[in-house]
């Protein structure tokens, strides 16, 4: 027991290393490239930070583990949102910008959508069994590749609603790149040696291998998202912090789901319409945070409600 949790610590070690210099490097790369913040967080960092969730759910799918495929996304998303989102909330409120809510927020909505509908041919048309088809699967690609499109038709509207920051040396673009690459790389590979280590110690401990694949791979995999977002915002990088989770939340379902399914369709078993719910849930919370009690921000206060949320779920998860 005493390794796994060594080594659990030195790759969560890494994973805070490589969030550092990956803000570093994307916020140097949008400044040379004039491209927002925010568009780099919804795209490059954000796909980047969705690798973990990309190798899982598509070795998953391909072994016939399909509820781990999809019970990974569900689990980063929710967990992306309500624990994400919420700590970084508790540090300082998030501000949200017109385009976040009037572009990111319902791209957000619309991605889990497709999810839901995706995962409940029961409901929708009658089958006995819930099946993410490959048509699905290609189709969720191709909305990825609108999704692309759209980002980078509207990569310069956001800085003119950006906070402004000034560095005191401008950092070359070669060595804003190599910061860049190697934030993915200690990203990902400390990303695996923490969720190998902590699966060990979970097994140790008796948990079921069902709450293990949707509480902590789910979370395990959703680390670099953490890490980033926090990182981000403890740099005054509101944008990227944002822009993080929200485009990986886009990434994972269009993406990581699109391509799981597109290898092999996915046939459910284990995820239920209350996962499906929470994961529609998410967006739905941003929308009510930006309208109510902080308007235009996420807030101390909605932070701390994300958080009791994602609690509640888990409780429910694990008595069930």
């Amino acid at each position: 027991m005493f390794l796994p949790i060594v080594l659990c610590v030195a790759g969560l070690a890494l994973i805070l290393l490589g969030a550092n210099y990956l803000t570093d490097g994307a916020v140097a790369i949008a400044k040379k490239l004039n491209v927002s913040e925010m568009v780099i967080g919804l795209t490059i960092v954000a796909i980047g930070t969705s690798m973990p969730e990309f190798v899982v759910s598509v070795i998953s799918a391909a072994s016939g583990q399909y509820d781990i495929s999809v019970g990974n996304v569900v689990g980063s998303n929710i967990f992306n949102v309500f624990v994400i989102l919420g700590v970084v909330a508790l540090i300082r409120p998030v501000p949200l910008t017109p385009n976040n809510i009037k572009r990111d927020l319902p791209l957000c909505l619309l991605s889990s959508i497709v999810l839901w509908a995706a995962c409940s041919t029961n409901l929708l048309d009658g089958t006995t069994v819930n099946t993410v088809s490959r048509s699905n699967g290609v189709i969720m690609l191709c909305l990825f590749v609108a999704f692309m499109y759209i980002m980078l038709r509207s990569s310069r509207s956001d800085i003119g609603s950006e906070e402004e920051t000034t560095d005191k040396k401008p950092t070359p673009i070669w060595l804003a790149l190599i910061m860049l690459i190697g934030g993915f790389a200690g990203l990902i590979y400390g990303g695996e040696i923490f969720i190998n280590n902590i699966v060990v110690i979970a097994q140790k401990m008796n948990i079921s291998e069902r709450v293990i694949s949707i509480t902590i791979v789910a979370a395990g995999t959703s680390l670099p998202e953490l890490a980033t977002s926090v990182v981000a915002m403890l740099k005054g990088r509101n944008s990227i912090a944002l822009g993080n989770v929200v485009g990986s939340n886009i990434s994972n379902i269009f993406l990581v789901i699109g391509a799981s399914a597109t290898i092999h369709p996915l046939t459910l078993s284990g995820i239920g319409q209350l996962d499906l719910m929470m994961v529609l849930l998410a967006p739905i919370a941003l929308f009510v945070a930006a309208w109510t009690l902080g308007r235009n921000h996420i807030n101390r206060v909605e932070g701390a409600l994300f958080l009791a949320c994602y609690i509640g779920y888990m409780v429910w998860l694990l008595m069930k």
